[in-house]
């Protein structure tokens, strides 16, 4: 598998396609004029391969732009340049994974919807374990790929916990919060875990309690992903959609603004912060505490 694109590759790739398109001249014409092949030109704004930064040079004194502009852009092909933490693991994760990995790791903002699972980002390591393990029954997977699996989710989970964190807000199911995975210590921990995590500013969670009416009712878990401008280059929301047949990342605007109004919605029809907490708290108590083995 090849290394995924960054995000700053995938935006140079955005930006340098929007200038041409400004200036008007085709892929084709361009390639023509500095004596590339089109596939390159075209590869390069797809993000399919890196560029080195005296191209993106000569790309961006064709196109004429001002010098404030051209330094920005310089500045995004050196950062574009560095490969991502997740690279180490291109032989153990799929691509459309890596991919999102990638954009996870660049996001200012996720808004998760979880409908089965405890979401990656807040799962603790036996809980993760527990969570890949039932998945061998489908995937046949070496120990040495589950490890690998682990090491990447909770490689993950430091973006909660980085000098600047992500910002995460996260709806789950109640139906989460009582679904055994591993036994019953694994999940006294993980609840434990998610009320602690719940402590850090970036986070929030809010849970849909299973007895009152909701409105939209979604069977598929979904995660949208927002990222402030960089190097004066914004970069399009992803709608990140994982179920047993399907990983897709939509960057459409029409398909992600149907994300964002759809977890608008199930968060209206969802406690609030404070008391999904009690409720996760009571159900530690009440479904898995010590005396319950």
């Amino acid at each position: 598998m090849a290394a995924a694109p960054t995000v700053r590759r995938r935006r140079l790739g955005e930006e340098l396609r929007r200038l041409r398109e400004d200036l008007g001249p085709t892929a084709e014409e361009i390639a023509t004029r500095i004596g590339w092949s089109p596939s390159k030109l075209s590869r390069i704004e797809n993000a399919r391969i890196g560029v080195r930064v005296s191209d993106v040079r000569l790309l961006l004194e064709l196109y004429e732009v001002e010098e404030g502009h051209m330094g920005e852009i310089l500045a995004l092909a050196q950062a574009a340049t560095q490969r991502g933490w997740w690279d180490g693991y291109r032989h153990t994760l799929s691509e459309r994974f890596a991919a999102y990995v990638a954009l996870e790791d660049e996001a200012s903002e996720a808004y998760l919807y979880s409908t089965y699972i405890v979401p990656a980002l807040l799962q603790t390591r036996e809980y993760a374990l527990g969570v890949f393990e039932t998945g061998r029954a489908i995937v046949l997977s070496t120990p040495r790929e589950v490890e690998h699996a682990l090491e990447v989710r909770m490689r993950r989970q430091e973006l909660l916990s980085r000098q600047k964190p992500l910002d995460y807000s996260a709806i789950i199911d109640e139906s989460v919060l009582l679904r055994l995975v591993g036994d019953r210590k694994i999940m006294r921990r993980q609840l434990e875990a998610m009320l602690k995590m719940a402590e850090l500013p970036n986070v929030e969670l809010f849970v849909q309690p299973m007895n009152v009416p909701r409105e939209p009712i979604i069977g598929e878990s979904f995660t949208l992903l927002t990222f402030t401008p960089a190097y004066d280059v914004r970069f399009p929301d992803v709608a990140y959609i994982d179920s047993f047949q399907l990983q897709l990342d939509v960057q459409d605007d029409k398909i992600t603004d149907r994300y964002r109004r759809a977890w608008e919605a199930l968060k209206r029809s969802s406690l609030s912060g404070e008391e999904s907490l009690r409720l996760i708290s009571r159900v530690l108590r009440e479904v898995w505490q010590e005396d319950a083995d």
